[in-house]
């Protein structure tokens, strides 16, 4: 038995890519048992093992498996089936890692060292939420479980004993960062936040901290949107009533699960219409995307999406250049003890 991880990220897969293949909440339970039943003979790699992370920047795939190699080529064709992506355009992206390399691989992953936003923490709760899905599809064993423990471990001795952490500029700063360049200062901004998730949480507070002059949170459940917005000091709408008061914001942020744009086109043609072409800017944290592509070729309407942001939070990198090398000797040495194991 064998550990292996197959997936892409954001550097190796575009955005057009990578929102292809993400997993939302809904699929995760099933895919992972389609995966078990499908991949377990052993001409399919003999997968007994698997759980999947799927966030915004990456989708992965990890298995525990009797030939990985084997178990690879069937993962690949599964997604390419499953997602409805030609085969060849898919392989062109993936990576695959496998025994040892598979633990530095997780390990780098929890600890911040492959995400956009270099030692960014977000990602420990998201691996945390796939490890928790895993087990309720039954699909952890003794080598996942290991793994996933070990994992956790080595993230928290990374962030305890290294400052790669130190002057991280998340994806939210950036977006901040980006509005105050185009309106000079967004205290006479108003700012609609779609969706109520944990990413438009941690927004709102960047964004609320430069005092908006008006703040509003749309959401399918307004009762979730209402939370939020008590939170905030906000108002809170239905995501059904967005259209009839989008030209009334000068900055959208958007992030929820929808499969679809929920921002399309001509909602924001007749937005900006309305608006008499005074400037919008609309960030997009969403992957599949929220806010459809097309929109980003209008006047007037600034869209960034996470790739967008990504570049932004590059400075200040390669200041925190001894901290990844520390953090990489330290990951070093617990590869070579989760290898004894």
């Amino acid at each position: 038995m064998n550990l292996l991880i197959l997936g892409l990220n954001h550097n190796t897969a575009p955005l057009s890519l990578r929102e292809k293949v993400s997993y939302g909440p809904d699929e995760l339970k099933d895919s992972i048992n389609m995966i078990r039943a499908m991949l377990s003979p052993q001409d399919k790699g003999g997968i007994s093992e698997a759980a999947i992370l799927s966030t915004c920047n990456r989708t992965e795939i990890y298995c525990a498996a009797q030939d990985p190699e084997k178990a690879a080529r069937s993962l690949r064709e599964f997604i390419a089936e499953q997602k409805q992506v030609q085969l060849a355009e898919l392989e062109e992206h993936l990576y695959l890692y496998i025994g040892e390399e598979a633990a530095r691989h997780a390990f780098r992953v929890a600890s911040g060292l492959d995400s956009m936003v270099l030692g960014e923490t977000q990602i420990v709760g998201q691996i945390k939420k796939a490890e928790k899905t895993a087990q309720e599809a039954r699909s952890l064993g003794l080598h996942l479980h290991h793994l996933f423990q070990k994992t956790f471990s080595v993230a928290k001795e990374v962030r305890s004993t290294t400052e790669i952490g130190t002057r991280s500029i998340s994806l939210a700063a950036a977006a901040v960062r980006v509005a105050n360049r185009i309106f000079g200062n967004i205290s006479d901004s108003n700012i609609l936040f779609v969706g109520a998730g944990e990413m438009i949480e941690l927004c709102a507070a960047h964004f609320c901290a430069q005092n908006p002059k008006k703040v509003t949170v749309a959401n399918r459940t307004v009762e979730r949107a209402q939370a939020l917005a008590d939170q905030i000091g906000a108002d809170a709408i239905k995501l059904s009533d967005m259209p009839e008061v989008m030209a009334d914001y000068d900055i959208v942020v958007s992030c929820t699960a929808s499969s679809l744009p929920i921002i399309g086109l001509g909602m924001a043609q007749r937005a900006i219409k309305k608006r008499r072409h005074h400037p919008m800017f609309m960030v997009d944290l969403a992957v599949p995307r929220d806010i459809e592509a097309e929109i980003s070729n209008l006047d007037d309407i600034y869209v960034y999406t996470v790739d967008d942001l990504g570049k932004v939070v590059q400075a200040g990198i390669k200041g925190r250049q001894e901290a990844v090398k520390a953090a990489e000797v330290l990951i070093q040495e617990r590869v070579n003890e989760f290898h004894v194991w």
